[in-house]
């Protein structure tokens, strides 16, 4: 360098002498910010909060502040007539940005531009659609003025709705699944957008739910072991035993599904992300007051609810259900429970026994009905004949009953003069005899019949030293039974 451009070169002291006496108050530090180069256009993407910083009517838009020095605007007809109110806080979604005017193209969370083309929306974004059609497949969906779209069947709801007629002409959210720039194919989904939103009330309701709270519940689905409640953004499970205190219903006895029931929060398993919820929890429970109502000895109304082979189940009320055995359905011997109560049929019982502690109950018909015993020893005295129906053949003998629950013994030994080889050669079930009392015990209500000729009789009673006349004083009914215990009958059978 010559000594002649040294000469016009100022000094680095006259240089920072020269700026300072520019700028002045200005600070340098603010003078290089001001001067720093604006975010790149693509910074701002999807999602975004903003306020409302004014509005033009005339120009249809507001004008919004997305921080910084970022700045959009939005048509005034995505508030729906609504005029919005400036500072007002929302979320938008970026549409594009316009480097002409360095302005965001926005629109409010959920709506799309009134020109929305497949250009201009993004996968993933959420929309305003309108529902204008049915399909097999689904929904035929339209975004802003013209753009077609379609919602798959699986995507309306979380929940399966066999009539989707109920959408068409509405308007909902849905999120943009999938793009097809060639054929125009825009898909949506309504589910994506319920989920996203019932992950954060549930993520809400999680945290704030406790064991004991009463809730209010929309039935969203039935099972066989009971039925979920939807709590608003998670779903609680009402099992079939907290229905109810009554037992042996099934869940759909109790609700249906899109009933509005109130429950009690039961167990909350954070872990798990589990509800357990009750019904009955808010009822009254009817055995707090049952000792007060039923006694035993006491006659009540009940309606049987279910047979067995060992007897049958009744409700005298709600919550309040006993066994009735079946040595307790009647006088009569019983096969089979069906061939005296029927499910559903409405029977007059005695309580034979309660514990409110363990919550059982056990019931009597036939404790209910007449005794067919009382009164018996007048009709049916040693030696006297009556006429009845053999109702079982055994080998030993047969059974012959001589009026409804009266029923007597005939030893194979006194089913003929002669000797009998097997009851059946002799009696048949449903056969009419006459037989004669041999002896009569009220307290077993045991009846002993022969069919032996009154001559036999008479003779074996001779040999055997027996009476064949009734028995007249408790003494003598004493020693005829020592005399009968001595000299059992043939076949070995003491009846």
């Amino acid at each position: 360098m010559s000594d002649e451009n040294k000469t016009f070169r100022p000094s680095d002291a006259a240089v920072d002498a020269e700026v300072d006496a520019a700028l002045g108050d200005i600070d340098m530090d603010a003078l290089y910010e001001s001067n720093a180069p604006e975010q790149t256009a693509t910074e701002l993407t999807g999602e975004h909060p903003g306020k409302i910083m004014s509005i033009d009517v005339p120009k249809n838009e507001a004008m919004i502040d997305l921080g910084g020095k970022h700045q959009g605007i939005v048509p005034l007809d995505q508030w729906d007539g609504r005029m919005p109110t400036i500072g007002e806080d929302e979320a938008f979604v970026i549409e594009r940005r316009d480097a002409e005017d360095e302005l965001y193209r926005l629109n409010r969370k959920g709506k799309a531009s009134r020109n929305a083309t497949v250009e201009t929306i993004e996968i993933g974004q959420v929309v305003e659609a309108t529902v204008t059609g049915l399909n097999k497949g689904g929904l035929e969906c339209r975004i802003g003025r013209a753009l077609r779209a379609f919602m798959p069947s699986g995507q309306v709801d979380i929940h399966f709705h066999e009539d989707l007629s109920i959408f068409l002409n509405e308007k909902f959210e849905a999120k943009v699944q999938k793009i097809d720039k060639a054929t125009k194919n825009v898909i949506l989904s309504r589910r994506m957008v319920i989920e996203a939103e019932r992950r954060e009330k549930k993520k809400e309701l999680m945290a704030e739910i406790q064991p004991g709270d009463v809730r209010s519940g929309t039935v969203s689905n039935i099972m066989d072991f009971g039925a979920f409640v939807d709590l608003g953004g998670a779903d609680g499970l009402l099992h079939v035993s907290e229905m109810t205190y009554r037992r042996g219903v099934k869940p759909e006895d109790i609700v249906k599904k899109g009933d509005h029931v109130e429950v009690t929060v039961l167990s909350v398993d954070h872990d798990k992300n589990k509800i357990s919820l009750s019904l009955r929890a808010s009822m009254p429970n009817p055995w707090d007051n049952a000792t007060e109502k039923y006694q035993v000895g006491s006659t009540v109304t009940g309606r049987v609810v279910k047979t067995t082979n060992f007897g049958a189940f009744v409700e005298v009320e709600e919550g309040i259900e006993g066994l009735l055995p079946i040595s307790e359905l009647s006088y009569q011997r019983v096969n089979r429970t069906t061939d005296v109560v029927k499910e559903g049929e409405t029977v007059r019982l005695v309580i034979l026994s309660m514990d409110p502690k363990s919550k059982k109950i056990s019931f009597s018909l036939k404790a209910a009905a007449p005794d067919p015993w009382e009164g018996v020893e007048g009709k049916y005295a040693a030696g006297t004949e009556h006429v009845g129906t053999v109702t079982r053949v055994a080998d030993f003998g047969a059974f012959v009953q001589l009026e409804p629950a009266v029923e007597g013994l005939v030893h194979i030994s006194e089913l003929s003069d002669k000797r009998v080889r097997q009851t059946s050669d002799v009696v048949k079930q449903g056969q009419q005899v006459t037989a004669r009392v041999l002896s009569l015990d009220t307290e077993q209500r045991r009846l002993r019949l022969s069919l032996r000729s009154a001559k036999a009789i008479e003779a074996d009673a001779k040999k055997n030293e027996l009476p064949v006349t009734p028995d007249k004083t408790p003494a003598e009914k004493k020693a005829r039974e020592k005399k009968l215990k001595k000299t059992p009958l043939k076949g070995g059978l003491d009846f």
